[in-house]
């Protein structure tokens, strides 16, 4: 296992922890209790952990991992501020929601694994074309200092 494998499983690893965490933190609440504000005015526990779904649920295909797979949840937990959106999903839908959310499941690391493969190749491919295309085109400079250095320089090669 290289470097860079180590340090993606680890990432993913440590991001499926956080989630897990959070889902036995807010799913070992009652409905009731996923009701009540943080504070006074404030959003209810239930938004937290439906926004910090959506949160995580969007960064699938920003990390091109897929496609979202709860792109619904936005509406209510993102979208709009708490307690616009007239329904929005209980606690045991978000801990169903969660139970499906295995970044580690999702291929990521094999994802990230080719994009680095093709990134390396394709940046090699530009460079080497890049340098052809700078050999077959070498502009002239405008000034005659310039074409009288280029001169003295195959003169003396």
């Amino acid at each position: 296992m290289t470097l860079e494998t180590s340090l993606i499983d680890s990432a993913l690893r440590n991001w499926q922890s956080n989630v897990d965490r959070a889902g036995k933190l807010f799913g070992n609440l009652s409905q009731e209790q996923l009701l009540q504000e943080v504070a006074t005015g404030k959003d209810r526990l239930i938004y937290l952990w439906g926004h910090l779904t959506a949160s995580n649920d969007a960064l699938i295909p920003l990390l091109g991992f897929g496609a979202r797979i709860h792109p619904e949840v936005d509406l209510m937990f993102v979208s709009n501020p708490d307690r616009t959106v007239p329904t929005i999903l209980s606690g045991e839908d978000l801990t169903i929601i969660r139970r499906h959310f295995h970044p580690r499941d999702t291929g990521a690391a094999v994802a990230l694994d080719v994009r680095r493969t093709k990134a390396k190749a394709g940046a090699s491919l530009r460079v080497a074309k890049f340098l052809k295309r700078k050999a077959e085109n070498r502009p002239v400079p405008a000034s005659s200092s310039a074409n009288e250095c280029r001169l003295d320089a195959l003169a003396s090669s």
